[in-house]
Formats: C-alpha cells, sequence, structure tokens
C-alpha cells in the first residue's frame, strides 16, 4: 500500500446497520448494527459520527465505486431496474491512517435519473430525499459521482448545483468521475476540458480510488494522511 490513507480490508469495519424506506409508510430509521461505546443513530436522527453521502444518476457505478473503496465485491447492491432503488443504506467504515483509526460513516443514497415512476410518485421521492440530507447535520462530505464518459450532462449539472445551494460553511462537495477505463483519447481530451484536474477512478481495473481515498480522508477530516 501507499502512503494515501486506505480503508485496510483487515481492520475495516463495515456493515449495513439501517435504512429509511422512501415510500409508504412512516419513514422511519432502523438500527441494527454497532458496537458498545458507539451511538451512530437512533429513531430521532441523532447523529454523531461524521457522514459522507454518495449520491449519483442510476448506472454512474455508484454501488461499484462504494465496493472498490471498501475492498468488499457485494456490500453495496444494484438495483436490477436502474433508478428504482427506494432505500438510503448506511456503512459504518474506519480508516486507518499509520495505525490511527478514524470513524465514518458512508450513506448510499439512491441513483437519480432512470425511474419509470409516476410524476407523483417521482416527486414524493424527490421531495424525502431533500429533505433527509438537508436535515442531516451530521453530512460533512458529499461525494458526486459523474460518468466520465459524459461530463457535461445537464441532470448531473442541476444536482451539483443543488447541492451547492444547500450546502452549509461545514460542508463539501467532491466531484468523482467514474469508468474511467472506457475513456479513449478523444473522452479524455473533453474531460479535461470540461473538468480541468479532474478526479478519475475505474472500479474495473482499481485505478484512482487511493487517490479519491486520499482526497475522501483529507475533506473529511480536515488532515492528509502522511507517510508514518
Amino acid at each position: 500500500y501507499d502512503t494515501a490513507p486506505v480503508i485496510w480490508r483487515r481492520q475495516i469495519r463495515v456493515q449495513t446497520d439501517g435504512f429509511v424506506n422512501l415510500f409508504g409508510g412512516k419513514r422511519q430509521l432502523f438500527s441494527v448494527g454497532g458496537s458498545a461505546g458507539e451511538r451512530f443513530l437512533n429513531i430521532n436522527g441523532a447523529q454523531i459520527v461524521q457522514q459522507i453521502a454518495v449520491i449519483g444518476r442510476s448506472n454512474v457505478g455508484k454501488s461499484s465505486f462504494i465496493n472498490s473503496l471498501t475492498n468488499r465485491k457485494n456490500l453495496a447492491k444494484s438495483s436490477s431496474t436502474p433508478g428504482k432503488t427506494r432505500l438510503i443504506n448506511f456503512f459504518s467504515m474506519t480508516f486507518d491512517c499509520n495505525g490511527e483509526k478514524y470513524q465514518a460513516r458512508m450513506v448510499d443514497l439512491p441513483g437519480f435519473g432512470y425511474a419509470k415512476v409516476s410524476k407523483t410518485e417521482k416527486y414524493a421521492w424527490q421531495k424525502s430525499l431533500s429533505e433527509f440530507i438537508t436535515k442531516r447535520t451530521a453530512i460533512r462530505l458529499f461525494i458526486l459521482l459523474q460518468d466520465a464518459r459524459h461530463p457535461n450532462m445537464q441532470i448531473d449539472q442541476e444536482v451539483k448545483a443543488y447541492l451547492e445551494s444547500i450546502k452549509r460553511g461545514d460542508q463539501e462537495i467532491l466531484v468523482i468521475f467514474t469508468k474511467g477505463d472506457k475513456l479513449n483519447q478523444k473522452g479524455r481530451a473533453a474531460l479535461k476540458k470540461a473538468s480541468p484536474g479532474a478526479m478519475v477512478v475505474s472500479n474495473l481495473k482499481k485505478s484512482g480510488i487511493a487517490e479519491a481515498t486520499g482526497k475522501i480522508f483529507e475533506k473529511l477530516f480536515m488532515k492528509k494522511c502522511e507517510d508514518g
């Protein structure tokens, strides 16, 4: 491993420990995990551990990105129908920086853009999701995933503008481009022009994952993990 803050496979503590149903019934948070001495969540939404919210268009490779980041093959699962996922999943994470442990929680938000639902249902979904991310005070970092092959999609720009409009002073937005392995020379040039200095990852080849992890650690904990 290099000097980037890596989520070590043998040391990571990752578990699915709750979900929020965005449709039907009461929108409650069910906590079914967590270790002694750690209070991450309760039914009223109390939060202690800093959180990373991951958002992206359906089919952007969000589940694969989370699996690559955590070195787990099937931690985050994709819906068989893009855009139909209605749950917000939570994963407890431990970053190991030179033997020092840092706790965080990843919030896997439903993908957007492809759901074939009624306008009424889509509005209710968007309203619930908006309420969740604006009221969840523990979120410190929004990771917006975009397809490297399509860096100028209007829907991505709209989501980014929305996040910019609601983020607090203690929150940041990190844009990460996925599917870097699918870029040809023309595509790389287009991405460089659209987003100079873009952070690009390939979930297939695992390229850029260590760099992305380092940037996430830096923005979340406001420090770099230097070589110990």
